[in-house]
């Protein structure tokens, strides 16, 4: 074979027929510069979301196995119309479905995540000159199911992917230049980061940068694949994300990020005894929920509150579980707030530098955004906020940290 390259299309990069004929170009490029080319492509502009409405038209609570099966087929629509394209170009081309290529997976229906991948199938479609584009978000279990690999699903596929073809780079293709140091959107002055280790871009995907899904970047990181994230409607260098080089802790900020898409849940009257959080949290851990923040107010004659956040997507079955649980402990009641956002600031230069902290929260209550819960790490410090404030918020921090003078 020879050199590898994975490209990933997302679904605003194959929402038109004149895009994925513009994207078949561009493999068609890479595929004459001497590169084997596999494309990983999402579903078609807003596909997916008009397949979860016409799911909830008939069903307000699908089954997750049914729903997979109905998500999957999104992909599998843009993979076949993109190889198409790319055969009227006068190039060989296969598609497959991400089971075709053997990505096994895990049985946890619409998060499932990848045990395996067996590539031979796409290492003989490229020694036989072939361009492979395969559907990404998607794979099988071990009893042959179908299974998606939650939200952006399709980035953890290509990632995953030119890890087991021992692929040269793996191109993000999206709808921006690359990762900027806030969404352009709500900051105009937003700069474009050239390069970003893989923790801060784990950090920003986890806290709402919706640029890349989490997950894949935690894969690229423990296998160290190389990403590159750049514009499908230009050749501009994008951004790469790699290991943490030590210039970058001479920047103590890289960038802020917003997530609008958390909902706080309080169960009140919680006892004070050991062994009450690990019973709430156990139980919602078991339905593949992933918890935020926590807190725990002080207690006050032997009860307590707790606070948690937990993502909008996941809020129904959340409360259903807080609910079950608040009656098996005696608990008074529980509170569900889903008018709230996270705002949180991210850089590897913080294990070095005092005070961001402080810089964050006077910056907040100088624009009289109060705070309701906090949490931190190394290399990020996020605070829940009331919505409304989310696009000021990230503004005040943009500008509080300089960050529109980022040379990175």
């Amino acid at each position: 074979m020879d050199k590898v390259i994975v490209h990933k299309y997302g679904g605003s990069s194959v929402a038109t027929v004149s895009r994925i004929r513009r994207i078949a170009g561009n493999i068609v490029r890479y595929k004459k510069k001497g590169y084997d080319v596999v494309a990983v492509v999402s579903a078609m502009g807003d596909t997916t979301d008009e397949l979860l409405t016409l799911a909830n038209k008939v069903n307000k609570n699908p089954a997750e196995r049914e729903l997979d099966l109905l998500l999957s087929t999104g992909e599998q629509v843009s993979s076949a119309i993109l190889a198409m394209a790319v055969q009227n170009r006068g190039y060989p081309a296969v598609a497959f479905t991400g089971f075709q290529v053997g990505i096994i997976t895990d049985s946890a229906f619409t998060k499932a995540r990848i045990m395996k991948i067996n590539a031979d199938r796409i290492k003989k479609e490229l020694k036989q000159g072939k361009i492979v584009v395969v559907a990404g978000f998607q794979g099988m279990n071990l009893d042959m199911e179908i299974t998606t690999l939650g939200r952006g699903g399709s980035d953890l596929t290509a990632v995953a992917l030119a890890k087991s073809l021992d692929a040269e780079v793996c191109e993000i293709y999206t709808d921006v230049e690359g990762v900027f140091t806030a969404d352009p959107r709500i900051v105009p002055s937003a700069r474009k980061i050239r390069r970003i280790s893989y923790d801060e871009m784990l950090e920003l995907a986890s806290l709402g940068a919706k640029v890349m899904q989490a997950r894949s970047i935690e894969f690229a990181k423990k296998y160290g694949v190389r990403i590159h994230v750049r514009s499908s409607f230009n050749t501009k260098p994008g951004t790469i994300i790699m290991e943490e080089v030590k210039e970058m802790e001479d920047i103590y900020v890289t960038g802020v990020a917003v997530d609008k898409n958390e909902a706080k849940i309080t169960i009140c009257d919680v006892p004070d005894k050991p062994g009450i959080a690990a019973h709430i949290f156990s139980k919602i851990s078991e339905r593949n929920i992933n918890v935020d923040m926590i807190v725990q107010n002080v207690s006050r004659q032997g009860y307590t509150d707790v606070s948690f956040t937990v993502s909008k997507t996941d809020l129904s079955k959340t409360v259903e579980i807080a609910k079950k649980v608040a009656r098996e402990i005696s608990a008074s009641d529980v509170i569900i707030d889903d008018k709230i956002a996270k705002v949180s600031v991210v850089g590897v230069g913080m294990r070095s530098h005092a005070g961001i902290a402080a810089k964050m929260f006077k910056a907040l209550a100088n624009n009289k955004i109060n705070i309701e819960m906090i949490s931190t790490s190394e290399i990020k410090i996020s605070c829940v906020i009331r919505a409304r404030h989310a696009e000021k918020a990230v503004k005040t921090l943009h500008k509080a940290f300089e960050l529109h003078k980022l040379k990175r």
